[in-house]
């Protein structure tokens, strides 16, 4: 829809009356309909749902509250209620109940608008995924997306992926992680940022049950290095390749338009596939063998 100052005033909703919440209208950009100091989407994901409950520290990711459409916001103000959450810190997630089946959870973040994710959704019904990320309009994008092909394995969260790992999350809740092109920080003095780390993977490795894949994926070469680096020398990983070494991409990972924009520039995307290892704790019920 036009931002254009010309837009006829029948096509606009009556102002609402003193204290009293502006409705969404569907098919019109909320720029049109909020009112000023009133919350962007109502019933949507909140701007800073963790707001200062934990600690400063620094983070792998910069919210980005970019123009949203007005079909991402009749998604958010429709389906948040029903397939969101606010990464706030305050509860642990009972993912059986947040699906409505006892079906794996893996959990994707940072998923850009949402189209590879409605595709994996699509192609294995019996996987749940919880998908992260602060992008508004990505997040409107991938409910719409979820409602239009009757995907109710997809559930979307809003926030601090470190924070729903450590906080919300149980041990052993996850069947598998996924982090596809994370954000490379290719300069040298914020490379602190960069999501995989030694102290994230072993955050992660305690929400993951033995035997759950954690696949990476990532255009930027000197970020492939590092995560391969990282990943072998944990002990709570193993590289799926034999050779240890990079995997090829799997078939169950779309070829996203980000991606084939990148392969155009001659870029080279590699992906990571480990697995989490059995611990030593996990072999305690094992029979012992002897002569």
């Amino acid at each position: 829809m036009s931002d254009s100052p010309l837009t006829p005033e029948a096509a606009r909703p009556a102002a609402p009356a003193p204290g009293e919440r502006t409705p969404h209208v569907p098919g019109v950009s909320v720029r049109h309909t909020r009112a000023k100091g009133e919350p962007r989407f109502p019933d949507g994901p909140r701007a800073d749902p963790a707001g200062s409950h934990f600690e400063r520290r620094i983070r792998s990711f910069q919210p980005r509250r970019s123009r949203v459409t007005a079909g991402q916001a009749d998604a958010l103000q429709r389906l948040w209620p029903k397939w969101g959450l606010d990464i706030d810190g305050r509860q642990v997630i009972d993912l059986m109940e947040l699906f409505g089946n006892g079906s794996p959870v893996v959990l994707e973040i940072g998923f850009g608008m949402g189209e590879a994710t409605a595709q994996m959704a699509a192609a294995a019904p019996g996987t749940n995924i919880l998908a992260v990320d602060v992008h508004t309009p990505g997040q409107g994008n991938l409910l719409n997306l979820a409602d239009q092909n009757g995907l109710s394995n997809i559930r979307v969260a809003n926030g601090d992926a470190i924070i729903l790992l450590r906080e919300m999350l149980t041990p052993d809740s996850l069947a598998g992680l996924r982090v596809y092109f994370p954000d490379p920080w290719p300069k040298k003095r914020h490379h602190k940022r960069r999501l995989i780390q030694p102290e994230f993977l072993s955050l992660a490795a305690t929400r993951l049950r033995p035997g759950a894949i954690v696949h990476c994926a990532t255009d930027w070469e000197p970020y492939a290095e590092q995560m391969l680096e990282v990943l072998m020398a944990h002990p709570a990983f193993e590289n799926t390749q034999a050779d240890g070494g990079f995997a090829p991409r799997p078939d169950f990972r779309p070829l996203t338009r980000f991606e084939g924009q990148g392969l155009d520039k001659g870029h080279v995307v590699n992906d990571l596939l480990f697995r989490r290892v059995q611990r030593e704790e996990d072999r305690t019920d094992q029979p012992l063998t002897g002569a």
